[in-house]
């Protein structure tokens, strides 16, 4: 079918499978298949299509051609391109061997370095047998995104080795992460080598910005939209990271107003426009105005331009993306948006009211501390106990307003629960009908970062 020593030839068989399900290419033994769980349409190519019996070794599926086989599954957005569902897991972090390893012969290196990449587009609707696959093709990392995942697999090994397995976050590195792997039931934890403390399982994973950057190249979509900070990679080379290229490209604008800054960059911005930051943000690393920032893509961060008062307290809390009310209370902790959320990096642009004028303060990348995070669980825990329990009202007042039992900002110095909606009727359907109104539907609602958090813990650390 193939040749074992030939990566072209496996990718060659492999592209056979292009709109194709697994019904359809695996053969009438596929009905016969017992595997279960998760992984289950990666172990059936493996048996059924490319004859090999599904294995956790260490060396790379196809092991005389040095590669690795991985499906993801795909979602379509309105204009019809795809972009990944999620974020793409590869090897388990071994805690007790890995910090004897360096990067150019580790076990990830050895085992992803080339990668055979299935896509297919995930829908509810279907078996997983009758998934079509749309995207098929080989990866090897391009000389820039190497480096900066090499740092990312670096940085990983240091906290392992500095006895900090256990606070590893995916917010703490760009391209490469460390996702948590298994249940969150007691034997999902792991020994470590220089602490007590047991650490979660944790596997190396691509971060799904990255996928959806393999996506757009292998389906070969206009990226005329992004633009890049680091042209040419040996600059990564003479400076110490991504993170220190990006800061330092603001440097020379510190302490400058807003509109001295759009002068020195020849620039007339409408500042009344909602994206007048962002483009001040691209003009000072160097792309056009509207693009994207590729690297800032690939690796997930969210941006985030602050405006702070004359005593440091940010004008307003930071919001993120509403919930729904019933996704949230069936989704554990470990997968749920909020998690994932606070586990990314984020990049804050700070500036401050003088008078009239916003002065450029400082950027920073950023990462909420794993205490932190736990800290915060509280919130989340409690909105999806007020949920469940349908005591969303508490009050309503003489002149209409409902008071709800949802987190407030006196209650947890680090997030709140408020609403993010256009009006009360903008809402989502709740699961139980809420007990003193009888509502079935609530304005929708969103998780907060509290002012004095980001000006205590971010802007000022």
């Amino acid at each position: 079918m193939y040749n074992v020593n030939s990566a072209d030839s496996i990718i060659d068989f492999a592209k056979l499978l292009k709109g194709q399900t697994l019904r359809e290419s695996c053969g009438v033994e596929i009905e016969k298949h017992g595997y279960k769980g998760k992984g289950n349409f990666g172990q059936i190519l493996e048996k059924f299509y490319f004859g090999y019996e599904p294995n956790s070794d260490a060396e790379p599926d196809f092991k005389e051609a040095g590669m690795e086989l991985k499906s993801s599954p795909l979602k379509t957005l309105k204009n019809g391109e795809f972009r990944s569902k999620e974020r793409l897991v590869l090897n388990i972090i071994n805690y007790l061997k890995v910090h004897e390893e360096n990067f150019e012969t580790s076990s990830f290196w050895k085992k992803n370095a080339h990668l055979l990449l299935v896509f297919y587009l995930h829908d509810r609707d279907l078996e997983l047998l009758d998934y079509v696959i749309k995207l098929v093709d080989g990866w090897q990392y391009p000389n820039e995104d190497l480096k900066i995942i090499k740092q990312d697999w670096e940085f990983i090994n240091q906290k392992i080795k500095d006895g900090k397995a256990h606070e590893l976050s995916e917010g703490d590195t760009f391209y490469l992460g460390a996702c948590t792997k298994g249940s969150t039931a007691l034997k999902s934890f792991r020994d470590q080598p220089f602490n007590e403390e047991k650490a979660k399982q944790r596997a190396y994973s691509l971060k799904q910005g990255y996928v959806n950057h393999i996506i757009a190249n292998i389906a070969q979509e206009e990226t005329a939209i992004y633009g890049k900070i680091i042209e040419r990679p040996e600059i990564l080379d003479k400076v110490q990271s991504l993170e220190e290229i990006v800061i330092l490209k603001f440097h020379p604008f510190y302490g400058k107003p807003a509109e001295q800054i759009e002068k020195d960059l020849s620039l007339d911005l409408n500042k009344n426009a909602k994206s007048y930051f962002a483009n001040l943000t691209n003009a000072i690393l160097g792309l056009k105005l509207g693009q994207k920032i590729e690297e800032f893509e690939k690796a997930d961060i969210q941006v985030k331009t602050i405006r702070l008062k004359e005593n440091n307290l940010p004008k307003e809390d930071i919001s993120f993306p509403t919930f729904e009310y019933q996704e949230l209370i069936e989704t554990d902790w470990e997968d749920s948006d909020f998690k994932n959320i606070l586990e990314s990096k984020f990049f804050f642009v700070f500036y401050q009211f003088e008078g009239e004028n916003l002065i450029l303060r400082k950027v920073k990348f950023w990462n909420m501390q794993y205490s932190d995070i736990l800290e915060v669980k509280n919130v989340w825990k409690k909105m999806v106990e007020t949920v469940s329990k349908g005591e969303i009202v508490k009050e309503v007042t003489e002149k209409g307003i409902r008071k709800s039992f949802f987190p407030k900002k006196t209650e947890n110095r680090i997030s709140h629960v408020r609403p993010h909606a256009r009006n009360k009727e903008d809402t989502y359907e709740l699961p139980f009908a809420d007990k003193l109104t009888g509502l079935t539907e609530f304005t929708k609602h969103c998780f907060w970062l509290n002012a004095s958090y980001v000006k205590d813990e971010i802007y000022l650390k």
